[in-house]
C-alpha cells in the first residue's frame, strides 16, 4: 500500500504552524536549496514568534548570489519583514557587505529579534545529532572564543571541548528535485546542503519540489531522503 504524502497546495502544507513553532528552513548563499514557495505560504498564514534554524537569516535577496538577474528571491528575511520571527539560530546571519545589510540584520541592530551564531559545521552536526537522538556532544570548535561563552568545556586528550546541545524542530520547510508519493526525495545541487539532515531533525518534514514522480520511478540508490522522514510533499508551479 502506498502512503500518499502529495499536498495540494504550499498554503494546506503549512496551515497547521502554529504560533511560537521552531523551523528549520534549508539554504546556502543563493536560492539553491530554500523553499520559496513554503515560505512565502507561511508569510501569508501569519505564525508569529517563530525561532528558524537555519544555515543564514536571508542572504540570497541581498548578494544576489545564484539569482536570475533582475530577480529577487524570496528567502528568510520576508517573514523578518512580516515581522514573524522572534529567534533565528544561523552561522551567516548578516551580509558580507555592510553597505546591504539584511532584513534580519537591520531588525537584530533595532533590537527586534534575538540571534545565536553557530559555526557552520557545528549547526550541521547539531541538527544531524538531533535527528540521530543524540542529545548532546563536544567539540573544539569555538574553544576560547565568543561561542565558548557559558557552555561546559571539558579535556580529551589534552584538548580542550565544548558541550553543544543538539538541535529540533516542529517543522522542517525543505527545497528537493524530484520526490515521489510516499516522499522519497533527490536533491540538486546546492539542495544537497542542509536539506538532508534537517529532514531528519524536525516532528514534520515538508518539501516542496520539481517534479512529483510515481513510487518506483525514482532509483533506490539516488534517493538521499527517505520517505519515513517526510511528511508533506508540494509540487511547485
Amino acid at each position: 500500500m502506498v502512503i500518499q504524502k502529495v499536498v495540494s497546495s504550499f498554503q494546506a502544507a503549512v496551515a497547521d504552524v502554529p504560533n511560537g513553532a521552531t523551523l528549520m528552513i534549508d539554504g546556502f548563499a543563493g536560492p539553491g536549496g530554500t523553499p520559496q514557495n513554503l515560505i512565502a505560504a507561511l508569510r501569508d498564514q501569519g505564525a508569529g514568534d517563530l525561532t528558524i534554524i537555519s544555515n543564514t537569516a536571508g542572504l540570497a535577496s541581498v548578494i544576489g548570489f545564484g539569482v536570475v538577474p533582475g530577480d529577487r528571491p524570496i528567502d528568510i528575511g520576508v517573514l523578518v519583514d512580516n515581522q514573524q520571527v522572534k529567534r533565528v539560530v544561523a552561522s551567516f546571519p548578516v551580509s558580507p557587505s555592510p553597505s546591504r545589510p539584511t532584513s534580519f540584520e537591520k531588525a537584530y541592530l533595532e533590537g527586534k529579534v534575538e540571534l545565536e551564531v553557530v559555526p557552520q559545521g557545528t549547526l550541521a552536526e547539531r541538527i544531524r545529532a538531533g535527528g540521530a537522538g543524540i542529545p548532546a556532544f563536544y567539540t573544539p570548535t569555538g574553544v576560547g572564543t565568543l561561542m565558548s561563552e557559558g557552555k561546559e568545556v571539558r579535556e580529551f586528550d589534552g584538548r580542550e571541548n565544548l558541550l553543544e546541545h543538539a538541535l529540533r524542530a516542529d517543522f522542517a520547510l525543505l527545497r528537493g528535485h524530484r520526490a515521489d508519493a510516499s516522499g522519497n526525495t533527490v536533491y540538486r545541487g546546492t539542495s544537497r546542503n542542509f536539506n538532508g539532515v534537517m529532514a531528519t531533525a524536525a516532528n514534520i518534514t515538508v518539501l516542496e519540489v520539481d517534479e512529483v514522480v510515481d513510487v518506483g520511478d525514482l532509483d533506490p540508490e539516488a534517493i538521499h531522503t527517505p520517505g519515513i522522514f517526510v511528511d508533506r510533499v508540494v509540487k511547485t508551479p
